[in-house]
């Protein structure tokens, strides 16, 4: 039974579920990918609660992400960025979408795939800089030429994203159908077996 087409069938839903076996899901991507938009619809469709783990650092810290760059710089809030999402990935009903660098440190992304199922959302650049230049909350573009500190970004993020067990290219389509694809991808990546990593559903080269 569904509720119309943007949601997700209820046994693709049961089926994933099973499958994660209390597994969170960890999103991962550059900042502007949709992380936290598509990922409160993956976590609606699939009755877990999603949690922004920059939020809950900015709880923790009692600032800002911002000033704690500027108070504290990169390496603290990096640190402490560790700790933070180590014990979001304790709750087994999370859909956890992280900072842009979260993944890439190393640490970090040993939790997550110690832990959790994790899922890339690829966007181009194009895409990537319209989103991210509507917001002047980002410490890492405040440079004299943000696009090329965007495009040098990518060029040293992107090959570690792709690390992730599944890659959702994100598109300028209605969230719904980014989280739909996501869970497609998801039951196909959980449901073969895997003596090494293999393409899932909707997977694109880094």
């Amino acid at each position: 039974m569904t509720r119309g087409k943007p949601d997700v069938h209820e046994d693709r839903r049961d089926e994933l579920l099973a499958l994660l076996a209390g597994r969170p899901i960890v999103l991962v991507g550059m900042m502007g990918a949709g992380k936290t938009t598509v990922g409160r619809r993956l976590a609606a469709k699939l009755g877990r609660h999603f949690v922004d783990s920059d939020e809950e650092i900015e709880k923790a810290a009692g600032m800002s992400i911002e000033d704690i760059f500027k108070t504290h710089g990169e390496a603290d809030f990096r640190a402490g960025e560790v700790r933070v999402i180590a014990r979001l990935l304790r709750d087994p009903d999370v859909v956890l979408g992280t900072g842009g660098g979260a993944f890439i440190n190393p640490e970090t992304r040993a939790l997550v795939k110690a832990d959790a199922v994790s899922v890339w959302i690829k966007a181009d650049f194009e895409l990537l800089f319209a989103r991210v230049s509507r917001r002047g909350n980002r410490p890492l573009l405040r440079t004299a030429n943000p696009r090329e500190t965007l495009r040098n970004l990518i060029e040293a993020r992107y090959p570690i994203y792709g690390e992730a067990d599944v890659t959702i290219v994100s598109k300028d389509v209605p969230q719904d159908v980014v989280a739909n694809e996501i869970i497609d991808a998801l039951i196909d990546f959980l449901g073969k077996p895997h003596d090494r990593k293999e393409p899932a559903h909707g997977q694109q080269a880094p």
